[in-house]
């Protein structure tokens, strides 16, 4: 299937304004710098509560800045309702955006699914290279887990939830809290991992789908080889925790909901990821999209519409929250 016309209008606004990665912006500042003066995006979901405020980070690490969304009135803490909660990480080739850029999509998943949302702020690479962002997620994860009664959330119906990048430390988040719980460490009890089409594989062979998609669909092949410039900086691409398809078991994993993109790099690990945690006897909820690009579930487009009432009702039906 061809992409759809209306969302080759968006891929195209998007790649005019987006940083030419690995060619003219090698500079993850710049890049950053370039993303800034894009215009700040109004605010499409009201809620009754969004509060910005720091976490403990990693041990030695900096205190973790994050966005709380409510979607019920905080009035009387003794009163308030307990939520379900996701911790949501955002995109960005471990290296760039922040969650102002994902504000609108956190304020919607919270409205839709009745869940609190944390957003995460993660330390960005180069700067900070694999594992300094994950660890910082896997942080918060585990204190959202250990704060519920503070936060009035619902350990036990705990999510993890990113695109792109942050799909990569959600799920990388899921086999940490597995394996660290099998090892009898104290860890948070994940109930749902959503995963949009995620970085599974930071390996560089093996997809057709990096080559189909290497130009022309917003997301490059340049593009992706430049944010794992920035993340690995010889660590090893091999690593579970860096590449989730490669740990050699993914049984006992939280049920997961993935999504992919037709015309999108990235799509065939996200498949092939899907297909390996549901042959290791996870419950999975794949959705993948024809016609559409990376990046596409954000946007204004009927299909993304569509695509994310889907993932909001998944996320309802792992977290046990009524329409």
């Amino acid at each position: 299937m061809t992409l759809d016309p209306s969302a080759r209008a968006i891929v195209d606004v998007l790649t005019a304004v987006f940083p030419d990665l690995g060619e003219t912006v090698t500079d993850a500042v710049q890049a950053r710098e370039i993303l800034a003066r894009a215009p700040e995006l109004p605010i499409l979901v009201e809620l009754p509560s969004v509060v910005d405020r720091t976490v403990p980070g990693p041990e030695g690490a900096p205190e973790i800045p994050v966005r709380i969304y409510r979607p019920v009135a905080d009035q009387d803490a003794d009163h308030d309702a307990v939520t379900p909660v996701v911790v949501f990480f955002h995109g960005g080739g471990f290296s760039i955006c922040d969650i102002a850029v994902y504000d609108n999509f956190c304020r919607d998943l919270a409205h839709s699914t009745g869940a609190t949302v944390v957003s995460v702020e993660y330390r960005l690479a180069p700067e900070t290279p694999y594992p300094g962002g994950l660890n910082d997620a896997y942080a918060v994860t585990s204190w959202v887990s250990s704060h519920a009664a503070e936060l009035r959330v619902d350990p036990a119906r705990l999510a993890v939830a990113g695109d792109s990048s942050g799909g990569n430390f959600a799920a990388v988040v899921s086999l940490m809290a597995r394996d660290r719980a099998a090892q009898g460490s104290p860890s948070p009890a994940i109930a749902l991992q959503l995963l949009i089409y995620p970085s599974v594989d930071i390996r560089e062979d093996g997809y057709p789908s990096r080559e189909e998609n290497a130009t022309g669909f917003f997301l490059t092949a340049k593009h992706m080889a430049w944010f794992h410039e920035q993340y690995v900086q010889g660590a090893d691409v091999a690593d579970p925790y860096m590449s989730p398809i490669n740990a050699p078991d993914l049984s006992g994993l939280p049920r997961a909901c993935v999504v992919t993109a037709e015309h999108d790099p990235l799509r065939d690990e996200g498949d092939a990821y899907a297909a390996r945690l549901a042959a290791a006897g996870v419950a999975v909820e794949h959705l993948p999209v024809e016609g559409m690009f990376h990046g596409f579930l954000n946007m204004p487009h009927p299909t993304a519409a569509k695509t994310r009432a889907a993932v909001f009702s998944a996320v309802r039906a792992a977290l046990a929250v009524s329409a």
